[in-house]
């Protein structure tokens, strides 16, 4: 592991009052990586959302800067100060598009619409239960399981709802599956995976296919059930994850989605022995991990070439040996460089590791609780 030192910033000697009653301003902490990437990569750096355990209030936004090595933490509370309860409860997604950067705060029911230099608020768009964002041309989009948090057999359909980029306002919602998951848009169309996981033992098994110009859902695939990741290969496939069932019996898997002789997405081939909590691709390799309640995780690689797991895990195992709960994963864009958030015990901080493309640590960084998401941005 890389040397560190610790930095508090300047702001930090100030004491301040917001607007908050009796509230004292967040000051962001921030640490120096004493070895870090050459600038000659496209990318700047990246945000990194944390989604604090729910119900305690405790989403909070990371920012690493390759320029400056510097990685600060709850850098929002401090960018807005007069924003009361700070980022909310539960942040599900994040994404930079443009010079935005959108945050899906999932149990306060709202994306935040920041600035993408400076994290100043630019708006709050209010949407109900709200999970993963997609975007395409001067749109947003947003999956909604609609419905209150909680398990019911009787939830609503969930819906997508699109948000124009300029205005930063809802134009439209489309209906879709039980329990909406991550989207991607590919050839004028959305694709969005339903989970259903509000209504076990009977959950939603399909991926909902969103003609974009109509904006109207034109039919549903069936795959399997409790679908959650969903992603996109340079050879014009989809991956999508299942959970699987609660209960183990049915156990999580990777589908692939190929097109048909008309051009329409169908379920071509199931990968049983490929359980996903989460996956990333980078070139031809599929990066994927599964961690268990128990705390165990399994590490794998799957070779987009010939479809085959490779030998190797992504992860040294002196690494693996540091990892207590796998959560987030994310694959540097030119480099390779593979990060994997560590939420811990999901009610303290958590940690962000950086690896070597051959599954050596470069650096640990300290998170803010329940590290998620990660969001790349580019000069």
């Amino acid at each position: 592991m890389k040397a560190f030192y610790s930095l508090f910033l300047a702001a930090s000697l100030l004491m301040a009052h917001s607007c908050r009653t009796d509230e004292i301003i967040v000051i962001p902490e921030g640490d120096v990586i004493i070895d870090f990437p050459a600038e000659d990569s496209e990318i700047s750096g990246f945000y990194l959302v944390n989604e604090g355990n729910m119900g305690s209030n405790k989403c909070t936004l990371d920012r690493f800067s390759y320029a400056t090595g510097l990685y600060e933490r709850n850098i929002y509370a401090a960018a807005n100060p007069d924003v009361a309860m700070e980022l909310g409860d539960v942040g599900n997604d994040i994404a930079v598009y443009g010079s935005k950067l959108y945050v899906v705060v999932n149990c306060s029911h709202k994306v935040e619409v920041l600035d993408r230099f400076t994290a100043r608020r630019l708006a709050k768009i209010d949407i109900p239960n709200c999970r993963y964002l997609a975007f395409d041309g001067p749109n947003a989009y947003v999956s909604s399981y609609i419905g209150p948090v909680g398990e019911d057999p009787d939830c609503p359909l969930g819906a997508v709802f699109r948000i124009d980029t300029l205005s930063l306002s809802v134009t439209a919602q489309c209906t879709v599956g039980y329990q909406p998951e991550e989207m991607l848009v590919r050839d004028g169309k959305l694709y969005v995976a339903n989970s259903g996981g509000y209504r076990p033992p009977v959950y939603d098994r399909t991926v909902s296919v969103i003609d974009l110009p109509s904006f109207r859902e034109e039919r549903k695939i069936d795959v399997a059930i409790n679908l959650h990741h969903l992603r996109a290969d340079s050879k014009g496939r989809l991956w999508v994850s299942s959970r699987g069932n609660r209960e183990g019996s049915i156990p999580s898997a990777l589908y692939m989605l190929c097109p048909d002789a008309q051009g329409n997405m169908e379920l071509a081939r199931s990968f049983p022995d490929v359980p996903v909590s989460n996956m990333a691709i980078h070139g031809d390799r599929l990066y994927y991990f599964h961690a268990s309640k128990a705390g165990q995780a399994e590490y794998g690689i799957l070779n987009l070439n010939d479809l085959a797991p490779e030998a190797r895990s992504f992860v040294a195992p002196e690494v693996q040996a540091d990892i207590r709960m796998p959560y987030g994963l994310a694959v540097h864009p030119e480099t390779g460089d593979i990060f994997i958030t560590d939420a811990r015990n999901y009610v303290s901080s958590g940690y962000l590791h950086c690896l070597s493309p051959d599954g050596s640590e470069k650096w640990k960084m300290r998170t803010g609780d329940i590290p998620a998401r990660i969001a790349f941005t580019k000069k």
